[in-house]
């Protein structure tokens, strides 16, 4: 998914608990999320370390790992071409990745709870 979406545009009308779904947009997570799959998330789903997680980190939106360090945390892109985002703490966090699809796809779906 591309960072350039402001937040009242991701989900406007989706409630506090709704799950949502959103198109990965660009390479930062292959090769686990290819562009065109389907991803998603549940807002109020539980973070941790080794989850894969919507944030708005420094105004942007992104869609990464979520690793803990022993500073705090990390956002992490699975593609080594994107660097790594240090969070300090869970704040930043809007969502889990549950589910992953590709589009007419049936049998392409992935659960990730």
């Amino acid at each position: 998914m591309t960072p350039a979406i402001a937040a009242h545009e991701l989900a406007p009308d989706c409630g506090g608990g709704e799950s949502f779904a959103l198109m990965v947009l660009g390479y930062s997570m292959a090769p686990e999320f290819n562009e065109g799959e389907v991803i998603i998330i549940e807002p109020e789903g539980l973070a941790k370390d080794g989850s894969y997680v919507l944030a708005c980190h420094e105004g942007e939106w992104t869609f990464r790992q979520l690793l803990r360090t022993q500073t705090g945390w990390t956002l992490h892109a699975l593609n080594p071409s994107f660097s790594d985002a240090a969070l300090s703490d869970l704040s930043a966090v809007r969502g889990v990745i549950i589910q992953k699809a590709l589009p007419g796809r049936r049998h392409a779906t992935k659960h990730y709870i």
